[in-house]
């Protein structure tokens, strides 16, 4: 999120934050810090199923797969209440980045032509020996 809303550091642990994922209290984590986002359920403009489906849980992947604006983050932080508590950092299974290398294949006119010509006059030369061997 944002690093300009961080004022004191209350860490919470995992286990602490599972307990806010109901309708008196919904909490997420984004990116290890903690948000109380229970007063913007009804406000949300995804709408509060969202929101309540990453309760108690990290929504770190969903909140950046969706692209959220400038003004979404730094409202973010007027819902900031702390971090996740570094000794739980672990416990979240962050996705391994995946990076995709795209290979070319462009053939050369060895494998396209060359190779398939000299197979095709060996089978031939063989195909003539053999039928004027039996004849």
């Amino acid at each position: 999120m944002d690093e300009k809303c961080e004022d004191a550091v209350k860490y919470y642990t995992l286990s602490e934050i599972e307990k806010h994922n109901t309708f008196k209290t919904t909490w997420i984590l984004i990116n290890y810090k903690v948000y109380d986002v229970t007063k913007f359920l009804e406000e949300h403009p995804g709408g509060e199923e969202v929101l309540r489906e990453q309760g108690g849980g990290d929504a770190t992947e969903g909140f950046e797969d969706v692209g959220h604006s400038s003004d979404a983050r730094e409202m973010a932080c007027s819902m900031l209440i702390g971090e996740l508590h570094p000794d739980d950092r672990h416990k979240i299974a962050k996705p391994a980045e995946s990076f995709v290398t795209t290979i070319h294949d462009q053939q050369s006119w060895w494998s396209s032509w060359l190779i398939p010509s000299l197979v095709a006059a060996i089978v031939t030369l063989m195909y003539r020996m053999y039928t004027t061997e039996y004849q």
